[in-house]
This record gives structure tokens, sequence and C-alpha cells, in this order.
């Protein structure tokens, strides 16, 4: 069983440099922005700083990948090359909107703080989300089935539900 974390290690760090940072929710301050290439020692760094559950998921998401066919595969790619390219430009707007003019080191700082502070307000909100979603559920749950639960006069169910005095979407 020796061999087989190290598979594991080296599958991950493959899927890593494949996907570059997409995975990754957060990065600690003062690190440069990702570089493709074989440092996989800056990829084992970088795996030692994530959380625990930034792992886990990052496992789960490396599994899933392994199992693409190559074209979901180059979606993939193409969906987050076009992801990163937007986010670029909101940097750059975020940037021109502050009216900063900053050398190239110090713009690459920013941009690369920017997307670590937009990513954790992403996971921020995407939490909110799904608690509001979780505590709006069981309501929503309950409303329907009454409805679809009403029975008419000859002891059927109602062909038409019976309409809600609010619009839910």
């Amino acid at each position: 069983m020796g061999r087989k974390p190290k598979s594991l290690v080296t599958i991950v760090s493959l899927s890593f440099l494949a996907l570059g940072q997409s995975f990754i929710l957060a990065q600690p301050p003062g690190q440069g922005p990702i570089r493709r290439g074989p440092e996989l020692k800056g990829a084992r760094e970088r795996w030692s700083s994530m959380s625990l559950e930034d792992r886990q998921a990052f496992r789960r998401n490396a599994e899933r990948w392994m199992q693409m066919s190559s074209a979901e595969r180059n979606l993939m790619r193409d969906r987050e090359k076009s992801h990163r390219e937007e986010l670029k430009r909101q940097a750059d707007a975020a940037l021109r909107d502050a009216g900063l003019r900053l050398d190239q080191q110090k713009r690459e700082l920013f941009e690369q703080r920017y997307l670590q502070e937009r990513r954790k307000m992403e996971r921020v909100l995407r939490q909110e989300i799904e608690s509001k979603r979780n505590q709006e559920l069981p309501a929503l749950n309950d409303r329907l089935r009454k409805e679809f639960q009403q029975v008419s006069p000859a002891g059927k169910s109602t062909s038409t539900p019976a309409t809600s005095a609010s619009p839910t979407k």
C-alpha cells in the first residue's frame, strides 16, 4: 500500500497543474500567481497549505477529472479559460476604477489579491444561498404537499392544483 498514496499525490499534482487554480478556493497572501509547469515543490506547498475541506474537494474534483473523456476535459479547459479571462477583465476594471497606476509587480499582486478576495466572497455567498435554500425548502415542500393533496368531493385528487397566494420561483 506504500505506492498508492504516492500515486494519489502524483495524480493530484498532475490534475492541479492541468487545471490551475480553479480548484483552490483561496491562496495564502504573499504567494505569486500560479504558474504552469513541473513545479511539484510549489504544488506540494500549496497542497499542504490547503485546509482539510479544500483537500477533500480537490480530491473529489481530481477523481471526476480522471473519469472525464478527453472531449469533456477540453470543454472544461475552455470554460475555465473563459472564466479566467473574465475574472482578469474584472480585476483590470477594479484596478482602473480604483484609479491606481501600479508597476507590473504591484499590478500582479493587486490582481492576485482581487482574485483571492473574490473567491472568498463567492464562497461565503454560496454558503449563504445554500443556508437560505435549506431554510425555505421545508415550507415549499409543505405548501406543495398540501396543494397537491387536496381532494375533490368524489374522493379523488383534483386535476388542477390550487393556486398559491404568493408566487414562488
